[in-house]
């Protein structure tokens, strides 16, 4: 079967690998549709992943083949993979963040059997059916909505609040969607692609802003037109370190967004306005299933959300360099098939 594989140098190519066989409790999934995850841009185009890796992990499919033992699922059926859930003992997963168990093995994030390809091969026991209203290639935006499900829930944020979005890439436009489906009304989003902007007010922001427009903040003081929360989803330092002189007192910053850089925190500030700050990596304890049900209500702008044209996988390469560019705003989505 055709894959996306990394070569080295930050250069994917396609090549033919082996179709997986499933063992006894295991299913074999044809991808439908893989979307391109900013994870995906830093292994990639900073050189990080392992030559020889396949990535991609934001999937919907249908089952194709079933192992020995593998009952409830027939050759057809729309899926998703619900994450590997916690230990349900520890501290982390009572508190109903499973994605931080403290009994997992650590994670090797250069270890990826990935989705840039035709099957995959999977636990028949973490698949979740695709709800009938949910075409499979909307609900390859599954992980991505779980993680802005996860980020919004971590926050805190009430619908009255004041909220600011750093960064309307794929994840920024999706918290801004999944906060508007929320009914948090007061959004300002901050990016400096006008093609971005303008898609952040399509999906539920109030105001879209270039990062230069936001106010330097005094000493000890909020600034004139502070937020109760900031979302910051651009991974960049710069961001960061605005983000966090936007808060108003007792404000909240979440950290979604990865990036090489590192920030500078003002640990005065945070004094001094007893501000929180805080990371969301992945998802609930709740897994996949509230993100499915979102996804399948109509409360978000797929259309908008998700790029009208896919691309194959020899254009993958070309779609993570648009992406970093800022050319592209939504969510890329990839078919498994090779154009030329």
């Amino acid at each position: 079967m055709p894959a996306a594989v990394y070569i080295g140098d930050g250069e994917l190519a396609v090549r033919d690998i082996p179709v997986p066989a499933p063992g006894p409790g295991d299913v074999l999934v044809e991808v439908s549709h893989c979307g391109i995850c900013g994870t995906d841009l830093h292994l990639v185009l900073e050189g990080y992943a392992r030559p020889g890796s396949v990535l991609g992990h934001e999937w919907a499919g249908t089952v194709a083949a079933l192992g020995e033992g593998v009952e409830g699922w027939s050759e057809g059926s729309p899926v998703v993979l619900d994450p590997t859930p916690g230990c349900g003992r520890c501290r982390a997963c009572r508190g109903g963040r499973p994605s931080v168990c403290l009994e997992r093995p650590p994670v090797d994030f250069l270890d990826f059997h990935g989705a840039f390809t035709r099957y995959v091969l999977v636990p028949a026991a973490r698949l979740l059916h695709v709800p009938k209203s949910l075409s499979t290639r909307d609900a390859a935006l599954v992980e991505p909505t779980a993680i802005a499900l996860h980020s919004i829930g971590l926050s805190g944020v009430q619908p009255d609040d004041a909220v600011l979005v750093t960064g309307a890439g794929p994840v920024g436009l999706l918290t801004t969607a999944v906060l508007a489906s929320r009914g948090v009304g007061d959004i300002t989003v901050s990016e400096p692609a006008r093609r971005r902007r303008e898609r952040a007010l399509a999906v539920g922001a109030a105001r879209a802003i270039r990062p230069d427009e936001l106010p330097r903040a005094p000493m000890g003081r909020p600034v004139e037109r502070p937020f109760s929360v900031v979302f910051e989803c651009s991974g960049h330092a710069a961001a960061a370190e605005a983000a966090l002189d936007q808060l108003d007192f007792a404000g909240t910053l979440v950290f979604v967004g990865t990036g090489r850089d590192l920030p500078r925190i003002n640990h005065n500030r945070m004094i001094v306005m007893e501000l929180t700050v805080m990371g969301a990596y992945n998802y609930d304890g709740s897994g996949f299933g509230p993100a499915l049900e979102l996804l399948a209500s109509g409360s978000l702008p797929l259309d908008l959300l998700i790029e009208p044209v896919d691309v194959t996988l020899d254009g993958v390469g070309d779609a993570m360099r648009r992406l970093a560019a800022g050319e592209l705003p939504g969510k890329v989505m990839v078919r498994p098939e090779v154009s030329r």
